[in-house]
């Protein structure tokens, strides 16, 4: 979670007004002394990613999910030799917000567990 805009306003308002160190700042506000330093070159948090995804090729995962729509993530992972975290992001980044079917599921062995409510008279 990043610092609130008031807090770096104040954090280098301190600094210019006492005529503090980075390295008295950042201990007297509890911060650390890059981020102080950071916060002088730029004051906004930055609120999107930069870079590209570049692990994951986006038009294989579409034809992965096209050929196999059933497949688990852990198995997307497998495939593309990632991690199931990393198919998780690249899936959102598609908008791809389907919930897995387990009565067609690949191996037809898969079982759902219903969880029911407990008897109060036990």
């Amino acid at each position: 979670m990043s610092y609130s805009l008031d807090l770096r306003k104040k954090v280098l308002q301190t600094r210019e007004e006492e005529g503090l160190t980075l390295e008295a700042v950042s201990v007297r506000f509890g911060v650390g002394v890059a981020t102080v330093f950071r916060w002088t070159k730029t004051l906004e948090p930055c609120l999107t990613r930069l870079k590209p995804a570049t692990k994951i090729d986006m038009d294989a995962l579409r034809r992965d999910i096209e050929e196999r729509p059933d497949a688990y993530q852990y198995e997307r992972a497998q495939r593309f030799g990632v991690t199931q975290t990393g198919i998780w992001h690249a899936l959102r980044r598609l908008k791809v917000t389907y919930k897995k079917n387990p009565n067609a599921s690949q191996g037809g062995s898969r079982k759902t567990i219903c969880l029911l409510p407990k008897d109060k008279g036990l």
